[in-house]
């Protein structure tokens, strides 16, 4: 029996999955940061992609010899000296007859694209945007990304907090929300503790828990949120007609799947703001909210490299063979 390994490595966590060629997924596992710029050196990135490869093949009972071709998604997938590393690193562990790195968009446009080609918006801790062409052409964002995810709307959301504060913009619910998830007693406190000498990486605030409060002031009505997550919104749709440009879908009627935490949010205003920029200038473009994991798009990429067509019946043995949805919450 044939089987294939697909693995979606970020900065909050790297998943794995063992699957046979028919789709069927017999293994997963899980670590953490995946990022070889994220986990503060390869080494220690690639040891959690071992850690989550190494479970998913228990998992399966399967060994790497066993491993018709391996597909990784991979966040901190930048340059092509990023590409070597990680492409080395998986050919040295034998992890696939054929082997092919993704940066991590791509593996996020794979799991929501019907066909495997459009532009892709992943927006969770991090944000990521992705196209490919039906020609095969691939770009994503990875350096060139101005707009972020969760820590971005944080920061935005700290800074806004700030203004009001001097009394330069009017005052804002995101003060006393804030402040309160935080544990802080006032602006200033918070703008010490994140700033203060004395304190390690690990005990200063994290700001971008403040990403949600933001969303959820903006949705409450607040009117500095609202503009933040308005504009943001909007810059991120501007991140997404430039990824169409790339891979020459501009023109075209192309899927734009959105994908990532921060674009679950109850409210649809950040995802409103980025669609209707898109469609102010690519009416063609369809959006599609992600029905698979991420991960699961790895899979898919892994079963294309080992010449599987992937077919309707393909993803019906697919997505219920996936681990529950608790298995890839943050």
């Amino acid at each position: 029996m044939t089987y294939i390994l697909g693995v979606d490595a970020g900065n909050t966590k790297t998943i794995a999955l063992v699957a046979r060629t028919d789709g069927t997924v017999l293994g997963s596992g899980r670590a953490s940061c995946g990022d070889i710029y994220g986990a503060g050196h390869p080494d220690r990135a690639l040891a959690q992609v071992d850690l989550a490869v190494g479970r998913a093949l228990d998992a399966a009972g399967t060994r790497p010899e066993d491993l018709e071709a391996g597909a990784f998604s991979m966040a901190g997938a930048d340059w092509p000296e990023d590409f070597a590393l990680l492409e080395g690193a998986a050919r040295e562990r034998g992890l696939g007859r054929r082997v092919a790195v993704y940066n991590d968009a791509i593996g996020a446009l794979r799991a929501g694209a019907p066909e495997g080609w459009g532009v892709v918006v992943a927006c969770g801790t991090a944000a990521a945007v992705g196209a490919r062409g039906r020609d095969g052409r691939i770009w994503h964002s990875s350096f060139w990304q101005e707009h972020g995810g969760g820590d971005h709307l944080g920061e935005k959301a700290l800074r806004a907090m700030m203004r009001a504060e001097l009394g330069v913009d009017p005052p804002t619910l995101l003060t006393e929300r804030a402040l309160e998830l935080l544990g802080m007693p006032s602006v200033a406190a918070l703008l010490h503790a994140r700033t203060r000498r004395e304190l390690s990486e690990d005990e200063r605030p994290d700001i971008g828990r403040l990403g949600r409060v933001l969303l959820d002031a903006a949705a409450d009505g607040d009117a500095t949120a609202r503009r933040i997550v308005v504009e943001h919104g909007a810059a991120l749709g501007d991140d997404a007609l430039a990824a169409a440009r790339q891979v020459g879908l501009e023109h075209e009627d192309f899927p734009l799947v959105l994908a990532g935490g921060v674009l679950r949010h109850p409210s649809p205003m950040l995802r409103d703001a980025l669609v209707a920029r898109v469609l102010e200038r690519a009416p063609g473009a369809v959006p599609t909210r992600i029905r698979l994991e991420p991960a699961a798009g790895a899979v898919l990429l892994a079963l294309e490299l080992a010449g599987v067509t992937v077919t309707p019946a393909l993803l019906e043995r697919l997505e219920p063979s996936l681990p529950p949805a608790s298995f890839f919450a943050t």
